[in-house]
């Protein structure tokens, strides 16, 4: 780039080329990334919500005390602002993982608490992962993701649910 004696910016030719050759290859998916990762975000907490509010079909939902169940729910709150967070994240992982952690242990301990096996515990949140990962391959076709970006996109959320799985045995370990 170089500027005219009027403060103009000019491109060369070829730069031009190559950069909207590259726009049309990833132009609408990098442009909608944030969008389509806030759809996701919302669509996986959709789809949880109405999965869970059929219990007869999921003994490990098992009755806990209102005190309870508000933690448990804020616990899923911050965990799945945490995985949009990370999914979107090009740094910090290990800082975003640490939290993960924290919640995991958070979350084993008060599954602790409420009585509940360790099999239950983590079969609500492989629940979760499942969720997550389901809306995520269920993506609209609108949303136009490359394979490799869903590929990402789960993997990520892999990532984050095993260090939440391993820090809820660990809270078991604990006891």
């Amino acid at each position: 780039m170089m500027r005219t004696p009027g403060g103009h910016r000019r491109f060369a030719l070829v730069k031009i080329e190559r950069f909207a050759n590259k726009s049309r290859q990833t132009g609408v998916v990098t442009a909608l990334m944030p969008v389509v990762k806030m759809s996701w975000a919302q669509q996986a907490m959709r789809q949880t919500l109405e999965e869970i509010s059929h219990p007869e079909d999921k003994p490990w939902l098992m009755p806990v005390a209102e005190p309870s169940r508000l933690q448990h729910r804020l616990l899923g709150q911050k965990l799945m602002g945490l995985t949009l967070q990370y999914v979107s994240a090009v740094s910090n992982h290990e800082l975003l993982l640490e939290e993960a952690r924290q919640i995991g242990v958070a979350y084993g301990r008060l599954a602790l608490e409420d009585q509940m096996s360790m099999v239950n515990a983590l079969q609500v949140t492989l629940f979760f992962r499942d969720m997550l990962v389901e809306t995520a391959l269920n993506l609209s076709p609108a949303a136009r993701l490359r394979p490799e970006d869903n590929l990402r996109l789960t993997r990520c959320i892999n990532q984050i649910m095993n260090t939440v799985h391993l820090a809820i045995v660990s809270a078991y370990d604990e006891r």
